[in-house]
């Protein structure tokens, strides 16, 4: 399967789905149609029982700069606020879609692109990569990107993004907990696509269940996390596919997944 659109292409190799943003000469930007074509392209995929992963990736020497500030200069409130939601819904469609979604990054990734990494559920990045939220420096917070950057990395490390507007490299990146690992850019494809084959190995219900359960669990109290939590692995142990697993192991014989 291959879908193409003016900046956004989704292809399906197996159980792995590739959402690539594909404006180079632009450093693919964040504009509102990309967002609304992005998000509608998740939900397909998320709908899709036969995609087990969702890698995000982008075409040329940059991940993307963020969002299209020609869309941004002499608009109304309204307008704007237009703009901004779609970005928000497109931040929650990557951790409403079932399966697990990995950021595949190059170049530069700013301020919505920076917010588009910190939302994945993880991230791989090329050496060379440098993240930022330099929305600062033109007179314009970066506020949406603050939600995901601020989770991902800390108060005290994301403030410092924010009013600085500095960049980092790929290493302090990956030390911050921004990323999961860092790798030669020649090797990046071949890194996402490994990992994504070993994800993809698991059942795409257990994924779906244990994806749901972590942010459920992870803005709420310990408390309230165990209580949900021992819900969840109660009704997870139930499944088609739980009992396929535990049963496998005691038979010493591969799980044969029937993804329910």
């Amino acid at each position: 399967m291959a879908e193409n659109t003016t900046a956004v292409t989704a292809r399906l190799d197996g159980p792995i789905a590739t959402l690539t943003l594909s404006e180079p000469r632009r450093r693919n930007p964040l504009s509102l149609e990309t967002m609304r074509e992005a998000t509608r392209l998740l939900r397909d995929l998320g709908a899709d029982p036969g995609v087990r992963v969702i890698v995000i990736a982008a075409e040329g020497p940059a991940f993307s700069a963020g969002h299209d500030l020609s869309q941004l200069a002499g608009r109304t409130l309204d307008d704007e606020r237009i703009v901004f939601e779609a970005c928000s819904e497109l931040m929650a469609t990557v951790h409403q879609v079932p399966q697990p979604v990995i950021a595949q990054v190059q170049g530069m990734a700013l301020a919505a692109g920076c917010q588009l990494v910190a939302t994945c559920d993880l991230a791989i990045a090329a050496d060379g990569a440098v993240f930022g939220t330099p929305g600062v420096k033109i007179g314009l917070f970066c506020s949406t990107p603050m939600v995901p950057l601020t989770r991902a990395i800390g108060r005290k490390r994301a403030m410092r993004m924010l009013l600085t507007g500095d960049l980092i490299d790929a290493p302090t990146a990956l030390d911050w907990g921004l990323l999961n690992d860092v790798v030669p850019g020649d090797l990046l494809a071949e890194t996402v696509r490994e990992l994504a084959t070993r994800i993809a190995s698991s059942s795409s219900a257990t994924l779906a269940i244990g994806k749901r359960a972590f942010y459920d669990q992870i803005d709420v109290s310990e408390p309230e996390a165990y209580e949900l939590m021992t819900a969840t692995m109660a009704a997870n142990a139930v499944t088609c596919d739980a009992q396929e697993g535990i049963s496998a192991f005691l038979e010493k014989r591969p799980a044969v997944w029937a993804d329910r």
